[in-house]
């Protein structure tokens, strides 16, 4: 079983960037795929960016080409880099893992989940 731990968020401001850190214990990080999901007040869990374990990676439609995922797996941690970042992106940030797998955008497909970390963007 795998433990997550989130950090690195914080308030910036419309055009700033961001990287938040997961960390991972407990597990053999190398068999997991490893995802962010990002969650605003009042909406639903959004998938945000997913790195599969086979090393493929995928990335909401929101983020394309502004956010970049990347894992290190001698460290078991997984990064997620945010550029130009917007108002929209505010949100608390979710780090997910599931064994084996593909890196799917859906919330029900990992087992294992961080609580987060809070990223605010002023405009």
């Amino acid at each position: 079983q795998v433990q997550l731990v989130e950090s690195g968020g914080g308030l910036v401001q419309a055009g700033d960037s961001l990287r938040l850190s997961c960390a991972a214990s407990g597990g053999n990080f190398d068999s997991y795929t490893v995802a962010w999901f990002r969650q605003a007040p009042g909406a639903e869990r959004e998938f945000v960016a997913g790195h599969s374990f086979i090393n493929t990676t995928s990335y909401g439609d929101s983020v394309k080409g502004r956010f970049t995922i990347a894992r290190n797996n001698a460290e078991s941690s997984v990064l997620l880099q945010m550029d130009n970042l917007k108002p929209e992106d505010t949100a608390n940030y979710l780090c997910a893992a599931r064994l084996w797998g593909t890196d799917t955008p859906y919330t029900t497909s990992y087992s294992y989940w961080g609580r987060g970390t809070q990223v605010t963007v002023s405009s």
